[in-house]
């Protein structure tokens, strides 16, 4: 690292030290505006654009079928990939999938799949044969810090809108939509809580993020039961932050419920 960025790294720890941010933000708020854009490809079966703050990301839903995986023959299948576009930061480089890109696209396929967000087995044409896929894509267009909230938001606002394309003779008509939804059970919410030196913050932007010695995502859905955590960094979290962070996550994510429920 660098002078410049070693300053700027002790320049945010003094601020958070002080119990302030360098935006004015409190420990427990997000970023404004948050925006929630729907249906921003014509080509997709269900997108949503995400910003929060100045972090951009676009989720994008495609529907294909398929055979079942062998231990789940009357369910259908969810794919999630992320791509981190180098447009989206000069950190992301062109290439295949790193270990950053794999790790948002399993934290969002994770808080999906273990919430039962979706109904897998109403997504069974014929079992043992036929099932649907769901593809999940996630694009950052801009990387201004906390891409994993934005990333997460984005796919559950992409699967709420979604529909099933037209299915003849088992084949799908690609560009003809049904208006059957994908059958959606609750809406998780993942909220990451950033620990920078002792105290916990929500929302980091990518100045704050320099200085993050360690995260944890939190996968919630509405009646506050908690499905899927990560925890990333390489410091650790005492028993008595993970509570602490367990009980910021739930109230910050209400900012972000609040918004996809407008």
């Amino acid at each position: 690292m660098n002078d410049h960025g070693n300053r700027s790294n002790n320049y945010i720890n003094l601020l958070i030290n002080k119990k302030t941010r360098i935006d004015g933000r409190q420990f427990n708020e997000f970023r404004q505006p948050i925006e929630i854009s729907y249906n921003v490809s014509n080509k997709a079966e269900g997108s949503a654009r995400v910003k929060i703050g100045d972090t951009e990301v676009i989720a994008g839903v495609k529907m294909d079928v398929g055979t079942p995986y062998p231990d789940t023959l009357d369910q259908g299948n969810l794919i999630t990939n992320s791509e981190l576009l180098p447009l989206s930061s000069p950190l992301f480089l062109p290439g295949p999938p790193d270990p950053q890109s794999v790790e948002l696209a399993r934290i969002v396929d994770r808080g999906i799949r273990e919430s039962g967000m979706i109904d897998l087995k109403k997504l069974c044409i014929r079992e043992g044969e036929l099932v649907w896929n769901i593809l999940l894509d996630i694009y950052t267009i801009n990387d201004d810090g906390n891409l994993i909230d934005a990333a997460a938001l984005a796919a559950i606002a992409a699967l709420r809108v979604a529909v099933l394309p037209k299915l003849e003779k088992d084949k799908v008509q690609f560009g003809e939509f049904t208006k059957t939804k994908v059958p959606i059970k609750s809406t998780p919410i993942t909220c990451t809580i950033f620990k920078i030196g002792q105290s916990l913050i929500v929302d980091t932007n990518r100045q704050e993020e320099e200085s993050v010695d360690a995260r944890l995502s939190v996968a919630i859905s509405e009646d506050g039961q908690i499905h899927a955590m990560q925890k990333g960094g390489s410091i650790g979290f005492s028993l008595e932050e993970v509570d602490s962070a367990i009980g910021l996550a739930k109230k910050a994510s209400e900012q972000l419920r609040k918004e996809l429920t407008k």
